[in-house]
């Protein structure tokens, strides 16, 4: 009878032994799952801290430096740099080549649009306006910029008696309008003047400004004051107030006002509408980044 050959010494185990021992013996490899949640740890304090960066850039219209974007965000030179050398490279920030300095890319400002487009505008304005018709009593409009004119964009009514009928997407001539008004006094010296060239400033009552020289005094009082009035000059039955409306860049992007018959609108009572205006106004620049309502410019 032949004998059983024994099986030969090996240093390796077969499969099922194999298994068995690298269940037993803990591997030297670090956890994936713990790399894998390190790198997520941070990935997320560097978009943490990129997005510090582009705020604080944003809030600076005049541009920042380094030093002092790293003390704003608590960062040392070395790691404020490196970050913003990475924005700057994707477009989201940019430097000037002279003073280097920090500001917002064009990128940014086609992101922002995106958001800010009209139907997302109108749903952040209408629980303002309408709050605000509640507490005024009177019709109140949000419009924008449309070429040279404006656009009303949203509009909620009051509780009183008598309200104005004007439809969403009506368009209204700047130059005798309060909406309209506070886009003028928004623009630069150089785009007025061309407005101002190519518009003519047709009389829509007995009231309206139709003079080139009476209007710029009116936008300076604007400018200043950061409000405007329409006393009959668009309807001669009707007197509006309006304020300007801020985004995240300081620029203006509409115009908030409340309009209502004269008999109701009393100046006195216009005045006092007013503040109720601006505090809306104020809220809604809120909603749409702003962090400070400068006069237009």
């Amino acid at each position: 009878m032949k004998a059983r050959a024994k099986p030969k010494a090996s240093g390796k185990p077969s499969g099922p032994r194999r298994a068995s021992i690298a269940r037993l013996v803990p591997s030297s490899e670090p956890n994936i799952d713990d790399e894998a949640e390190d790198r997520q740890r941070g990935g997320v304090q560097s978009l943490g801290r990129a997005f510090a960066i582009l705020e604080q850039v944003a809030r600076h219209r005049e541009g920042v430096g380094l030093a002092e974007l790293s003390k704003l965000v608590g960062l040392h030179n070395s790691t404020t740099f490196h970050l913003a050398k990475t924005m700057v490279s994707l477009g989201y920030i940019r430097q000037e080549r002279d003073s280097k300095r920090y500001r917002i890319g064009r990128p940014l400002f086609a992101l922002a649009a995106s958001a800010l487009d009209e139907i997302e505008m109108v749903n952040v304005a209408t629980p303002i306006m309408e709050e605000l018709s509640r507490d005024t009593g009177e019709s109140s409009h949000f419009a924008v910029r449309m070429g040279d004119a404006v656009v009303v964009i949203a509009r909620t009514s009051g509780p009183g008696a008598f309200q104005l009928t004007d439809r969403v997407g009506v368009v209204r001539p700047a130059h005798c309008t309060a909406l309209g008004k506070i886009i003028l006094a928004s623009l630069r010296p150089d785009q007025l003047k061309r407005f101002l060239e190519r518009v003519e400033l047709k009389p829509a009552t007995k009231k309206s400004i139709t003079e080139p020289a009476a209007l710029l005094r009116e936008i300076a009082e604007i400018r200043r004051s950061a409000i405007a009035f329409d006393d009959g000059e668009f309807n001669r039955e009707v007197r509006c107030v309006a304020v300007p409306v801020y985004n995240f860049t300081g620029d203006v992007v509409g115009a908030l006002g409340i309009s209502g018959p004269i008999w109701r609108m009393s100046d006195q009572m216009l005045q006092s509408r007013a503040k109720a205006v601006k505090a809306a106004a104020n809220r809604l620049s809120s909603e749409f980044g702003a962090s400070s309502f400068a006069k237009p410019a």
